[in-house]
């Protein structure tokens, strides 16, 4: 090349995406005294594959209650009982609530049941992870406060151990 061109040497840029075709890169770039020339083509919107979210069956509803008693104007609505704070294991995070590994499957604990500290009691799903949230402490599940598939708070009471 003792000759220099003026302008754009189109022949040389069509070898180049043919090279480009053949090859399946996504960019040339060639450089030759003061030329340089680079080609590339749009490289397709990758595609993520996200994995379906589990599919748990909701909670069965509850039966209608009997006619709760009135409550006379004035007077406070029942409280909730009384929970002893150290019996209480409480969400680590925001998220749902599964009491079961999978839809259908045995719940991993019931009342009445004997836990061992490291046991799993539930599953906390937090931007699709699921989080195992362990038994603190042994003893006995006294009350499961929450109710498959429900949205929790962070420090929301879910299980009481005693």
């Amino acid at each position: 090349m003792s000759e220099k061109k003026n302008g754009i040497d189109k022949e040389l840029i069509r070898d180049l995406a043919n090279i480009l075709n053949d090859t399946d890169l996504s960019e040339i770039e060639v450089e030759q005294d003061d030329l340089r020339i680079r080609v590339s083509r749009a490289a397709p919107a990758p595609v993520y594959a996200t994995a379906p979210a589990p599919q748990y069956a909701p909670a069965p509803a509850a039966a209608p209650a009997a006619a709760a008693p009135a409550v006379a104007p004035g007077s406070a609505a029942p409280a909730a009982p009384a929970r002893n704070p150290a019996n209480t294991v409480t969400s680590p995070m925001v998220g749902t609530v599964y009491l079961s590994s999978a839809p259908g499957a045995r719940p991993f604990v019931e009342v009445g049941a004997t836990v061992k500290e490291g046991q799993t009691l539930l599953i906390v799903e937090a931007m699709k992870t699921m989080n195992q949230i362990p038994a603190p402490k042994s003893g006995k599940v006294t009350e499961i406060i929450v109710n498959d598939a429900q949205p929790v708070e962070y420090g929301e009471a879910l299980v009481v151990i005693e």
